[in-house]
Order: C-alpha cells, then structure tokens, then sequence
C-alpha cells in the first residue's frame, strides 16, 4: 500500500462534516436589531479559498454569555445563538447574523472591547486558527481593550478592526501574506 505523499492535504470536507442547523444565523432571522458581519476569506496568495468555514462565537449586546462558564452566571438573550457557523462560497464569502455584543471582563478585571471570537478552517489546515473582530465605532474602547493594545504594530491591530458596510460590518480574513490577519495561539 502506497503511503500519503505531499500533495495529499486536508479536505476540503468542511462542508460534509461541519452543518450547523441554524448555519450562519447567530441570531433568528428577522429578529430586531440583527446585523451581518461578512467578508471573503484569501489564502496566502491572495486568492479566495471557496472550501472555508468560519465560526462565530460572541457575548450578548450586556457583554453576557449563555455559557456556564460566564462567571456571572448564564443569562439567555432573546433570540441569540451567540453561535454562527458560515461555509464560504465559489468565491470565498461568508456571512454571519448576529448582534453587536457589549464589553466583556477581562484578565484582572479590565473590560475588553466589544468583540466577536473567529475560528477559521480551511483546508491544509490541521488545527483551526483563531482571530477576533473589533468594531470602528468603538475608539475608546478598543483603544483599551488588553488583547488589541498588545499587538504593537499599528498595521497588524488594523486586521482585526472591521469596516462599516450598509447593513453591518465587512471583516476580510487572510490566512497569509500581505495585510495577513492576526491569529492567536489558544
């Protein structure tokens, strides 16, 4: 038996094994308040990876969690997953509804800024890579935020801030390369 050679990689099977039957909907569809947060996820070339998947995993609009381990104790907002899982598209888009979460508490009890957890999977990709998105109407807050102000370079903190679009934020991902997005090591 021939054993696996280089050109052998991972999947692109996030699409058989990863349903989420509420998909890209971390909030009801139709609930009040519901923005999207979309992008396009580019590999290290630059090009679309059309085989993705992107996680969402976020605080209610109180900085809350729905989770027992919210040291605040879980607290169920009406209509809100907090949970989105998104396949990219033919050409690397995805698209998550959800709402804008608050602050939450921070090591030492410094609030961070309103922000949404990322897991990204693509394929080639043993492990899934983790990043976070910040808000551009927050200045204040993610000038504070002790996970954003640690990253030194202006240019590197800028790939984790989203831009406004119509109907909520756009948040462009880049494994690799040129304007690279910042991933953390959990």
């Amino acid at each position: 038996m021939p054993g696996t050679t280089p050109s052998q990689t991972v999947g692109p099977y996030l699409h058989i094994g990863l349903p989420w039957p509420d998909g890209p909907f971390a909030l009801a569809e139709g609930a009040p308040g519901g923005i999207w947060l979309r992008g396009v996820l580019y590999d290290g070339a630059g090009a679309p990876v059309p085989d993705g998947l992107i996680e969402t995993w976020q605080a209610d609009p109180d900085g809350r969690f729905d989770h027992p381990d919210d040291p605040r104790g879980a607290v169920a907002y009406p209509g809100l997953r907090a949970f989105g899982r998104c396949p990219t598209g033919p050409d690397g888009s995805w698209g998550v509804y959800t709402l804008k979460p608050g602050p939450v508490p921070g090591p030492g009890g410094v609030p961070q800024a309103p922000h949404i957890d990322v897991s990204v999977f693509a394929r080639g990709m043993l492990h899934r890579t983790v990043t976070r998105v910040y808000f551009p109407d927050e200045p204040d807050a993610n000038a504070a935020d002790p996970v954003l102000s640690a990253i030194e370079d202006p240019a590197a903190r800028a790939t984790l801030v989203a831009r406004p679009a119509p109907d909520g934020y756009r948040f462009d991902i880049r494994l690799q390369g040129n304007d690279e997005t910042v991933f953390f090591d959990v």
